[in-house]
């Protein structure tokens, strides 16, 4: 339950045409303590008014020029696009389609013409408590639901670092090459909430690396076929594990998962994706996991320099990688060598 005083501070709009009744109903409210209170006579302001003061509850004429009172409805639900709308109808027909019809378009409640005062307050109260305390539980739901994101980002975190442990004992680059991508995903025109999903899904490459036994994984030397063939599975094995009905996050991590070894030629495994067949999420990961991969010491070889490693970038575009998504990585070097510096093993 909600105290007198935290009911009373509800933002309240009038919106009725007749002067007469906005006074009628102003009075009434401040009588009963309602001090926060916005009142138009004219219907066409009421939509920008409503972004601004964001009310809990709108006392809203049916009848009036330029714009009825479903118009107005209608307004206010493109804003919400589609949600909860706080309207008290106010109206002096007793039709009932037209009541109907206010339901239809969102209303919450109806008086009827000449206002009664003390019904009025009775129905704003009410209205505006149930208002407060929706409120109240959506912040929290909004609350709890991050609070579960952020938990389920940071296991996925972990996941990512602890595949990336098993040859790299700091486990950075996994950061690295996330950065990276979301950097080259953002100069290629992702949305910034495409960025973040591909900055929280692309750690999980390499998930697959934890059914490989150490004595490949970790062999300082060159794998032998029976070695390498084994190796090549990490990617079916990260598929595997990253498998089930899962959200959208979980989903990209899959097929960055199971398709970051796939070649813009075709000769990639395991499915021998080719060109734009393979997500462009995944050729994005692909030139970013390689760069940073080419320029990190490893227990089977050292750290190239980043020359080099462009160099390598540029021989095989068009072969391993898509040759675009090249020249725009060239073209953001500084940052990634930012990003670089700021992740050191």
């Amino acid at each position: 339950m909600l105290s007198n005083e935290e009911i009373l501070s509800a933002r309240l709009m009038v919106v009725d045409d007749e002067p007469n009744n906005v006074v009628l109903l102003e009075e009434g409210l401040k009588r009963e303590g309602f001090t926060r209170i916005k009142s138009l006579t004219d219907p066409r302001e009421v939509l920008e008014l409503y972004k601004d003061f964001r009310p809990h509850l709108i006392l809203l004429d049916i009848n009036m020029p330029h714009l009825d009172g479903f118009q107005v409805m209608e307004q206010l639900n493109v804003v919400e696009q589609g949600g909860y709308i706080p309207v008290l109808v106010l109206t002096a027909s007793s039709d009932r389609q037209v009541r109907l019809k206010a339901l239809k378009f969102g209303a919450r409640d109806f008086l009827t013409k000449p206002i009664d005062l003390l019904e009025t307050i009775c129905r704003v109260r009410n209205l505006v408590e149930t208002r407060m305390l929706n409120e109240d539980l959506e912040e929290k739901v909004r609350q709890r639901t991050a609070e579960l994101n952020e938990t389920r980002l940071e296991v996925i975190r972990k996941l990512g670092r602890a595949a990336e442990y098993r040859d790299n004992q700091t486990g950075m680059h996994v950061l690295r090459m996330s950065h990276f991508s979301a950097a080259l995903a953002r100069e290629v025109g992702f949305s910034s909430e495409e960025c973040e999903l591909l900055l929280n899904a692309s750690p999980m490459h390499d998930i697959g690396k934890i059914g490989i036994p150490d004595g490949i994984l970790l062999k300082p030397g060159s794998l032998d076929d029976e070695q390498w063939t084994k190796m090549r599975t990490h990617t079916e094995i990260g598929g595997l594990i990253l498998d089930g009905k899962g959200n959208m996050l979980m989903k990209l991590a899959q097929s960055i998962a199971l398709h970051h070894h796939e070649k813009w030629d075709g000769s990639g495994y395991p499915d021998k994706l080719k060109g734009e067949e393979i997500p462009i999420e995944v050729r994005i990961v692909t030139i970013c996991d390689v760069f940073d991969a080419l320029t990190s010491a490893r227990p089977y070889k050292k750290a190239w320099p980043v020359e080099e490693a462009l160099d390598f970038l540029q021989r095989y575009k068009g072969k391993n990688f898509d040759p675009d998504l090249v020249d725009k990585f060239v073209e953001i070097l500084p940052e990634i060598l930012r990003i670089r510096d700021t992740f050191v093993d």
